[in-house]
């Protein structure tokens, strides 16, 4: 019987690389995981590499826009917010960035798996 292997980071959603209908899971997820509008090209639902570097480029803009609202979040909030709430929009930020990068090396795993790689079981 064959031993399929997910590293570490692996989204638990998207069956290992080699099982069976695994490339169905990893578009789905990708899906699920993009902007709903990218159910609608047709050639991201046809070619999940192309859709896993569309997700990639998606998920690293989120980044971006986590850091810039972190960075930007006192000063922008201080004269609307009550300083109790621009805390708690800074730890949201902070937990946000975490999310997204762990959401960042899966959807990496995922397309370089797309692309051919295989990952072997360590001890």
């Amino acid at each position: 019987m064959p031993t399929y292997v997910a590293p570490p980071g692996w989204p638990a959603p998207v069956r290992p690389p080699d099982a069976p209908d695994w490339e169905r899971t990893a578009q789905n997820w990708l899906l699920d995981i993009c902007p709903p509008e990218y159910r609608s090209y047709p050639a991201l639902r046809r070619h999940p590499v192309v859709l896993a570097r569309f997700a990639v480029l998606h998920v690293e803009a989120s980044q971006a826009a986590a850091r810039r609202g972190l960075s930007e979040s006192r000063s922008a909030l201080r004269d609307v917010a009550q300083l109790d709430v621009v805390e708690a929009a800074v730890q949201t930020w902070l937990a946000e960035e975490a999310r997204l990068s762990g959401v960042r090396r899966a959807v990496g795993l995922v397309e370089e798996a797309l692309r051919g790689r295989r990952f072997v079981a360590r001890l």
